[in-house]
């Protein structure tokens, strides 16, 4: 009898130890997934921490490099700014001196017109008082300065050009021979066609083509004459005017100048 209860107690002791065992082992199943749950759980957070660590790095480092950039621009800014006052201050200056050069100008064109109107009107009373040369030619140049004396698109330095262009014209008429054809109403009242020789300003001479009449400008009695005592000298100089001959002296008559041609 009292086998039989201590197999049973034995029996029951195991079983309960069985139970035990396994009940401890389920709890420590359970402790240990829990473990492993927790741990993954602080590893995601790990990693999640890291990436926003790795993101506010990286938006630092942004920060950082949009700084130097802004400096960098700034400083470029600082030089651009310095340069453009720089450029201003010239400027500026340039503006000032170009307040002076008008004023300059506006005094010079003051002066300027009225000694080039008493140019023009020099140089026209000249024309009329010199050897009749070229007068349509001479005079028509005369006009034309005194259209553009008046023209408001012609700046003054032009018109200026313009006059003096004119007496120079006018001077290398002083050192020169030429020849031209004109028409001449001589004493006999018919009108025929000449031949011109010029000499320079101090003598004008015409011949028919058939070299029989012959004359100069008389500027003393301003007319034409006729002359034959120098015929053959008045074809030589016509014909060196054409470049027909080679230059050499010819012997002509001259007029005395006048008064005013000598003043």
């Amino acid at each position: 009898m009292k086998r039989c209860i201590t197999s049973s107690r034995r029996v029951a002791i195991a079983a309960l130890a069985t139970s035990v065992i396994a009940a401890s082992g389920s709890v420590f199943a359970q402790s240990v997934d829990q473990v492993l749950e927790a741990g993954q759980r602080r590893l995601t957070l790990a990693q999640q921490s890291q990436e926003r660590i790795n993101q506010i790095v990286e938006g630092t480092r942004s920060l950082e490099d949009q700084y130097r950039g802004i400096n960098k621009e700034i400083d470029g800014l600082r030089v651009y700014n310095r340069l453009m006052e720089a450029q201003v201050a010239g400027q500026q200056a340039t503006l000032a001196d170009i307040a002076i050069s008008v004023d300059q100008v506006d005094m010079i064109n003051r002066q300027i017109f009225p000694l080039m109107t008493r140019m023009i009107d020099g140089l026209e009373q000249s024309i009329a008082l010199d050897v009749p040369f070229l007068m349509e030619e001479r005079t028509r140049r005369v006009n034309d300065l005194k259209d553009i004396l008046e023209r408001s698109d012609v700046s003054v330095s032009e018109k200026f050009r313009k006059v003096m262009e004119a007496y120079q014209i006018e001077n290398d008429y002083g050192s020169s021979v030429d020849t031209y054809e004109q028409s001449l109403t001589l004493d006999d009242g018919q009108t025929r066609s000449y031949s011109m020789l010029r000499v320079g300003r101090v003598g004008l001479y015409f011949q028919s083509e058939d070299a029989k009449i012959t004359g100069r400008w008389d500027n003393e009695a301003r007319d034409w004459i006729l002359d034959g005592s120098a015929r053959n000298e008045i074809r030589k100089g016509l014909r060196m005017a054409k470049q027909l001959i080679a230059p050499e002296v010819i012997v002509i008559p001259v007029s005395a100048p006048t008064p005013a041609e000598a003043g």
